[in-house]
């Protein structure tokens, strides 16, 4: 993941690389969904015959057939499932979870969550170096509540982005374990305050087999500036989000699709040199 701008090349993670870690990571969580089997037969029949009917519609020749054959082995081999599907698919499947919620909207959850991160107070600084420091700070402050309004007192509010390179703490090799990420228990009356730094817009990887699917529709690979949140609570249902900035690059042509008007920040520069916004989230019932 690039930004356009001051990437080191010789640290710079490959696709391959990153998509080998998102792999392992979702492999050794060994996910089980109870479907019925019925359920599964539904579903297969429903899509390989969407498939088909693109196949049929667009009349897809056999030499574009090797090429498709010979792309999803590319996607497996360089372990890019996770991304291609998580940039690709999850939008759709994240809309049909929010039928079922009258609380904060949710987006996709994306290929670069890593639970365990350190454990911070309501009123925290993300873990970070140096050179982020560099970077405009942001102060994100907020309120966890119910749908009712009331403060939920031992909520967590789990925040994770990329720097201002575009790259993602255990994704990318020159980066601290746990550079930019955090798990923030809030006050007792649901209250937040985390600082961190302004991210900027990055591509997903292009160098391996998404991007040269991207780059075969003479398409752009970039997604718009985001924080990334997971916020939960005692007898509450989580919600997974992503947050994006007003007048930011790509917010209205996102490449995985999942921005929303209700996930807009409009941050304020402060006379303390920092950027300052605040979101409230509300949780359903559980």
């Amino acid at each position: 993941m690039t930004t356009a701008a001051h990437t080191d090349v010789t640290a710079s993670p490959t696709a391959v690389g990153s998509g080998t870690a998102a792999t392992d990571k979702f492999k050794n969580e060994r996910v089980w969904a109870d479907t019925p089997p019925e359920r599964v037969a539904a579903i297969a029949k429903d899509a390989l015959a969407a498939l088909n009917q693109v196949i049929l519609d667009h009349e897809v020749t056999y030499p574009e057939y090797r090429v498709l054959k010979q792309w999803l082995i590319d996607v497996g081999e360089g372990g890019e499932w996770p991304l291609f599907l998580d940039v690709f698919i999850e939008h759709s499947v994240e809309e049909v979870l929010a039928k079922s919620r009258k609380g904060t909207k949710g987006s996709i959850e994306g290929p670069y969550y890593i639970p365990g991160a350190p454990q911070l107070p309501s009123v925290a600084t993300l873990p970070m170096r140096d050179e982020d420091r560099k970077v405009t700070p942001l102060v994100f402050s907020g309120q966890v509540t119910d749908l009712e309004g009331n403060g939920l007192a031992g909520a967590h509010v789990e925040i994770w982005h990329a720097d201002d390179d575009g790259y993602y703490s255990q994704f990318a090799p020159h980066l601290p374990e746990w550079n930019l990420r955090g798990d923030i228990t809030v006050d007792d009356n649901g209250h937040y305050e985390i600082t961190t730094i302004q991210p900027a817009p990055y591509q997903i990887p292009t160098d391996g087999p998404t991007g040269a699917f991207v780059a075969a529709q003479a398409a752009h690979p970039w997604r718009p500036a985001h924080l990334h949140l997971i916020v939960s609570a005692p007898g509450k249902s989580a919600v997974t989000t992503q947050l994006y900035f007003r007048g930011g690059e790509y917010v209205d042509d996102d490449v995985a699709t999942a921005t929303k008007p209700e996930l807009i920040l409009d941050p304020v520069a402060g006379e303390d040199g920092k950027n300052h916004v605040t979101y409230d989230f509300v949780l359903d019932p559980a």
